[in-house]
């Protein structure tokens, strides 16, 4: 294996990993245990994380992403050094409105009258929001975008699309609040979710960790899931339906183990 000094990770909460301490960033709700920096310490690698929570394709590639809290982060394409050995890229679930739908019916069921709720709702007054053909596209053009802009950032650079882990199966209904309807219409989103990371693989020639497909056996509902409850306190709602540490030190593992081979 040739010598890996520094990794860069682009991405969204599934790669920045919110709900999982100790943190590393309050504002991008960053963890110090996300799979970037468990993949540099096994790897005795420089790290630059660059994830943010809530991060579109877009915010990753050319749109400044400001949070709730108000601080503005650049597009994280625009910091990738171009002496970057391995580039991380973990984006396209928030072009899909995955989490967030899945949160706002959360907290609808838990408490109707709550201001996030209220906060929330327009953006789903219409029910689950449910990919179309052209949304499917538009979230591939951009993952397909970032990987390319990655490229030219740091040619040297092995980049490694890493997509979801699995967050719901057949067997989740006991651990969400969800009809079984609901519940089919996230799964849908889910599936189309793989769908965008395999077809960008495909298009651009990356290479894909298949989160997903590791994580088969670990949806919530499971006797060991990778992914984190609903939480119902608002310091901590944020991490509802992300990966859990154990999650992420699998992510690591496999890229690893990718990129000794």
């Amino acid at each position: 294996m040739a010598s890996i000094r520094l990794i860069v990770s682009l991405g969204s909460s599934f790669a920045a990993g919110p709900g999982i301490e100790p943190v590393a960033d309050v504002a991008a709700m960053r963890s110090e245990k996300n799979y970037a920096h468990q993949l540099a310490e096994r790897l005795g690698a420089r790290l630059v994380d660059l994830t943010v929570s809530g991060a579109t394709t877009a915010n990753v590639l050319d749109t400044p992403q400001q949070t709730l809290g108000g601080i503005t982060f650049p597009p994280q394409t625009d910091g990738i050094p171009r002496d970057a050995d391995v580039v991380t890229i973990t984006a396209g679930g928030n072009d899909l409105q995955f989490i967030g739908a899945m949160l706002y019916f959360s907290w609808l069921r838990a408490d109707p009258g709550a201001p996030i709720v209220a906060m929330m709702g327009t953006e789903y007054s219409n029910g689950v929001p449910l990919p179309t053909e052209h949304a499917i596209e538009r979230a591939t053009d951009g993952l397909v975008t970032v990987i390319e802009k990655a490229r030219v950032q740091a040619p040297k650079a092995r980049v490694l699309l890493v997509d979801y882990l699995t967050v719901l199966d057949a067997g989740s209904a006991s651990a969400v609040s969800f009809s079984q309807e609901e519940l089919d219409q996230f799964r849908t989103i889910q599936n189309a979710i793989g769908r965008v990371f395999r077809d960008a693989a495909t298009r651009t020639g990356a290479e894909l960790i298949r989160a997903s497909a590791l994580s088969v056996e670990h949806a919530l509902g499971s006797t060991e899931p990778w992914v984190q409850p609903f939480h119902q306190v608002l310091e901590q709602t944020g991490g509802s339906f992300h990966p859990n540490a154990e999650g992420m030190t699998a992510i690591a593992a496999q890229l690893e183990q990718v990129l000794s081979s």
